[in-house]
């Protein structure tokens, strides 16, 4: 499977597209930030970010995209650029027909070092090893990326088929019925 992580934001927007599957060695396909200008307007900041990515998908044809989920923040103008960042991300991905997966900062934390509460550095010590890397991915919005596509190549495709399974068992005419919704968790970005 390949995966195109995105570290949302409006100054970098980090991207990682990674190849993998659980139990198998991952290989780093492209690792980028796609960045745009602090002094142009917000709507020209999108369009930057969406013909970044845009160019990105065309060029390396990812199969799934992670976005990372946005949370609160106390900075509300930092967490609006992010989360407008992550929604056109969604949107070029949900154009090609792509399956688009929201993981927290500590669901990517916890997948790569196996602590949802690392700091950065471990994030990126961890991101560098498991991917075989000479140098560690700078900036730290490209390790986060790179964080987010592995946690979904080991998380969200397990729970991809997971979801297959009870759409398969719900067509057949099974009355049971599970609860899918994922928690809104709090804390601080990757």
């Amino acid at each position: 499977m390949r995966v195109m992580g995105v570290d949302p934001g409006l100054t970098r927007c980090g991207v990682g597209v990674v190849d993998g599957s659980p139990g198998k060695p991952l290989r780093l396909v492209r690792v980028t930030v796609v960045r745009t200008s602090p002094d142009d307007d917000v709507a020209l900041r999108l369009l930057g970010i969406e013909a970044g990515i845009e160019a990105l998908m065309d060029e390396l044809q990812p199969d799934a995209v992670a976005v990372e989920r946005v949370f609160s923040q106390n900075n509300v103008r930092t967490v609006m650029g992010t989360a407008q960042a992550a929604g056109v991300a969604m949107l070029v991905a949900a154009r090609r027909g792509l399956p688009v997966a929201l993981h927290t900062p500590s669901e990517a934390k916890a997948a790569v070092t196996g602590n949802g509460r690392a700091d950065k550095a471990q994030v990126t010590n961890m991101v560098t090893r498991l991917l075989r890397l000479d140098a560690p991915p700078k900036p730290a919005d490209a390790a986060d990326a790179l964080a987010l596509a592995i946690c979904h190549v080991w998380r969200g495709g397990a729970q991809a088929r997971i979801d297959a399974a009870r759409t398969r068992t719900t067509r057949t005419g099974d009355t049971r019925t599970s609860d899918t919704r994922t928690s809104d968790r709090g804390g601080a970005g990757l």
